[in-house]
């Protein structure tokens, strides 16, 4: 059965999350996008494992599903809420000193069972303090944090999370790896799949050969509920933990069908800058500039594009045998606000549109990939209809996010809604076709 998989998001018990992630919400709201597995993320916290153990119960192999069907408002989707199934996953931030250089690396753990994620929660309740925070810090190497892993359970699954970020992932700028043997050592055996991120998309990695033999995965890593889905994984897969683990590391474009990806420009670090000086740059400009912000003269944030740069040995549209395709995407929240011209996608008249949206033809992601656009523009406002192709087309104009900043999609302006699409718009639209 095809299988849509977003495996990396946050509790209520993270920095900087919202209140609403409880598991009541992301079961409803993972109909809404046509989620079918969710990470629970946090796994490692006490009071989000209670609520684990307290609302889930087990469903197939290694997945969860909610143990009482919430009470809502009348809708369509009410129909399939407590058909969503979780799988029980969690981020470590690691922070340590090797190679004499101070490492921060993030991973994602992914555990069979409840079983197996109170063992990995003992062993690092030792290291650290996990009470503090969803995704705890640990002062740990991040090999030693996967021997652990898999001394409680081989079938615990291991992957360095948004590889390409500047400041916490295996490959960043700031305090990252040249290689996954460098980070791993002997036990890089063990690594079978890495996150791309928001900020890159599986072309950018294409053009690293060392990246050959790992799936690509990408994960919302989302911190509200309208974010879940952003990025994910579409499987051909029985439904296990065991099932989409092993389509994930089999590489099978017969099993691991495809993501879906942010367009990696919206993503907050894709070029380099200096936000407290408005300052971004492309890789080119910052050679130009030998790393220096041209306003205050202080070392600019190295971002995901110049880092790929840095170490690919493949020329731009460079394509492996045998790659998983992707499609990429902006929330449908987001076309709407800029169909209704207004700035924010927490305006009243765009929730209101979005919910009808969904609830009338199915979910968030069949809206945006799956419909034909002779139904949408049957059922659609034209505006939003118009939107939904010029985004399937790539027909956009996106200023690039950087140092923390995300990127702004304009659809309709000059730049991405023209009849050519534009320069920018082009170039995204041939690189997009190229793809399938």
């Amino acid at each position: 059965m095809r299988i849509i998989a977003d495996l990396h998001i946050h509790s209520p018990y993270a920095r900087a999350v919202s209140k609403q992630m409880t598991l009541d919400n992301l079961d409803y709201w993972a109909k809404l996008k046509d989620i079918d597995i969710l990470g629970t993320g946090d796994f490692t916290h006490p009071k989000w494992m209670k609520e684990i153990k307290t609302k889930l119960e087990p469903a197939e192999d290694g997945l969860y599903k909610l143990r009482v069907v919430p009470s809502l408002a009348s809708h369509v989707v009410e129909a399939k809420l407590g058909t969503t199934r979780f799988m029980l996953t969690v981020e470590i931030s690691s922070i340590y000193s090797k190679g004499g250089k101070v490492r921060r690396i993030h991973n994602l753990i992914f555990a069979p069972s409840i079983e197996a994620a109170e063992k990995i929660n003992k062993k690092l309740d030792w290291i650290g303090n996990i009470k503090s925070d969803g995704r705890p810090i640990l002062g740990l190497d991040s090999k030693e944090l996967l021997k652990i892993v898999l001394d409680v359970d081989e079938k615990c699954f291991f992957v360095p999370a948004h590889i390409w970020t500047p400041w916490f992932s295996i490959f960043g700028s700031k305090s990252g790896f040249d290689s996954i043997e460098e980070c791993f050592g002997e036990y890089s055996k063990y690594i079978f799949a890495l996150e791309t991120g928001l900020s890159s998309d599986p072309a950018m990695n294409w053009r690293w050969s060392h990246l050959d033999k790992y799936a690509l995965i990408s994960n919302s890593d989302s911190h509200s509920l309208r974010r879940i889905g952003r990025e994910a994984n579409i499987l051909e897969t029985e439904l296990s933990y065991d099932g989409i683990i092993e389509a994930i590391k089999s590489k099978d474009p017969k099993k691991f069908l495809s993501t879906i990806e942010f367009f990696p420009e919206e993503g907050i670090y894709h070029y380099d800058g200096h936000r407290n000086c408005k300052v971004r740059l492309t890789p080119a400009e910052t050679r130009k500039l030998n790393k220096m912000c041209p306003s205050c003269g202080r070392a600019v944030t190295i971002g995901v594009m110049n880092r790929v740069e840095e170490l690919a040995d493949r020329p731009e549209g460079f394509r492996p045998k045998n790659a998983i395709p992707y499609k990429n995407m902006v929330p449908l929240d987001e076309i709407i606000a800029e169909s209704f011209g207004v700035a924010s996608v927490l305006n009243k008249r765009v929730q209101v549109e979005y919910m009808n949206i969904v609830n009338e033809l199915g979910s968030e992601i069949k809206v945006l990939f799956d419909l034909s656009m002779s139904e949408l523009e049957k059922r659609l406002r034209p505006e939003i209809a118009e939107g939904i192709l010029r985004v399937r087309e790539a027909r956009l104009h996106i200023e690039p996010g950087y140092d923390g900043l995300y990127g702004k999609v304009k659809i309709f302006s000059a730049e991405g809604g023209s009849a050519s699409g534009g320069e920018e718009g082009k170039r995204k639209k041939e690189k997009q076709k190229a793809l399938f």
